[in-house]
């Protein structure tokens, strides 16, 4: 009886001793650390571009290996994964987390101050909060129009467009003119809607200081006259004159690059991040242009500029300083940024090629709210049931007012906006 006990007791040692192994190893092999890296780029997935990135960090960092999650519908999973603590241990930050809830999800990579060193200070705000930075640019990003050269000059195009009026005059001489889409507006993507509200800010009203600390306490940003209200009726036009695809409902994301690079789209609503993209999709990377929002203040033309996707340390990652070293390779070291056509977030690195048509066009970067009004626009969203980035929900009602799938009018849809917008402000 005792040797039978004595087997039952050794038994059950090694199965705690291989259950606290695998507890901490978290897929510890041969005396490396694995960890996971989850992102949106399934291009850079599928195309080897992560492999030979991550064969590149191994050379320094050989006991590391980074296991990589592409994932199409990103933010719809992370929502998810992150009920969890199972969110990998690098991540990109959604737009959909509340900058007061950083600390529960992210590790901080420091303050500002220890990290503008190197970093644009700027853009060290987009994932901040409580003097502490939770997230670190992928790269950065100016925001405009990407366009292709060759259509608009057989529309008889000349003069780039610098107001909403004569924007739209451009894509009426596109479709009088040429056989090409005027403007494609990828509407079902869903986040492509999204490039758009990033126009609200900077673009609209020339304010660093609008989005963060103004905006929560404006009534009229959804009246006619307000930053969003110019931008939803300038969609809601290029819909409503037909100067877009024929069934926006339909139109598909992958197949647009090649079709700009081709010649068959004169124009779409994106981050300067897509350049690259669309130059890459095709045989005609030299009819690929960039130019800024058609808008101007006091005759003065000015550019959201922010982060794209920013990196993050998973706080229940067993393995930080591992992902913390991958994520600074990522930023410092593979390039990434520039070659992907985006600003890279070191100082020391030069402006990405591509935005000739912005010289004396002001880069917007929004301020951080003061401490008076940290965490007040989510409470805003919040409370009006209007979220600002929603993959593309909000400005998708326009688009169906537009093509005429809503019993709804454009003024009787941004009227009710306004007065919830109006409502929640403090």
């Amino acid at each position: 009886m005792k040797r039978v006990m004595k087997k039952i007791v050794t038994l059950m040692l090694v199965v705690v001793m291989a259950m606290s192994m695998a507890a901490c190893g978290s897929g510890d092999k041969d005396g490396k650390v694995t960890i996971t890296f989850l992102t949106n780029r399934t291009d850079l997935d599928n195309d080897g571009t992560y492999e030979a990135l991550i064969a590149k960090f191994n050379e320094k960092h050989p006991n590391i290996n980074v296991e990589v999650q592409s994932i199409t519908d990103y933010a719809g999973e992370l929502a998810t994964r992150m009920q969890t603590k199972e969110y990998g241990d690098v991540l990109l930050i959604p737009d959909a987390v509340p900058k007061t809830e950083y600390p529960k999800y992210f590790e901080s990579f420091g303050t500002v101050e220890e990290l503008s060193d190197i970093y644009r200070e700027g853009y060290l705000y987009s994932k901040w909060y409580d003097n502490q930075v939770y997230g670190l640019a992928y790269m950065c990003t100016v925001q405009g129009i990407v366009y292709n050269k060759a259509v608009f000059a057989d529309a008889g195009i000349t003069t780039l467009p610098t107001t909403p009026e004569e924007f739209l005059n451009c894509l009426q001489m596109i479709k009088d003119n040429t056989d090409a889409i005027p403007y494609y507006t990828n509407a079902n993507s869903g986040w492509t809607l999204d490039q758009w509200e990033d126009h609200t800010a900077g673009s609209i009203t020339g304010d660093s200081s609008y989005r963060n600390n103004e905006l929560p306490y404006d009534a009229n940003a959804f009246e006619e006259g307000g930053s969003h209200y110019v931008v939803a009726k300038l969609l809601y036009d290029i819909i409503d004159q037909g100067l877009c695809e024929a069934d926006p409902t339909t139109c598909d994301w992958e197949a647009s690059k090649l079709m700009m690079n081709n010649g068959e789209i004169g124009c779409m609503v994106l981050g300067s991040w897509a350049i690259s993209q669309m130059k890459e999709a095709g045989e005609n990377a030299d009819d690929i242009g960039y130019m800024p929002f058609p808008y101007t203040v006091d005759g003065k033309q000015y550019a959201s500029s922010g982060t794209d996707y920013c990196y993050a340390i998973n706080k229940n990652s067993k393995h930080k300083e591992e992902a913390k070293a991958f994520i600074e390779f990522l930023v410092n070291e593979s390039g990434l940024a520039l070659d992907q056509g985006g600003i890279s977030l070191l100082k020391d690195d030069p402006m990405p090629a591509g935005l000739e048509e912005f010289e004396g066009v002001e880069f917007i970067v929004d301020q951080p709210a003061t401490d008076e009004n940290a965490g007040l626009l989510d409470e805003v969203q919040q409370e009006s049931g209007i979220t600002l980035y929603d993959n593309g929900s909000r400005l998708n009602g326009v688009v169906d007012i537009a093509r005429g799938a809503s019993s709804q009018t454009f003024e009787e849809y941004m009227k009710s906006l306004a007065e919830k917008w109006a409502a929640a402000v403090k």
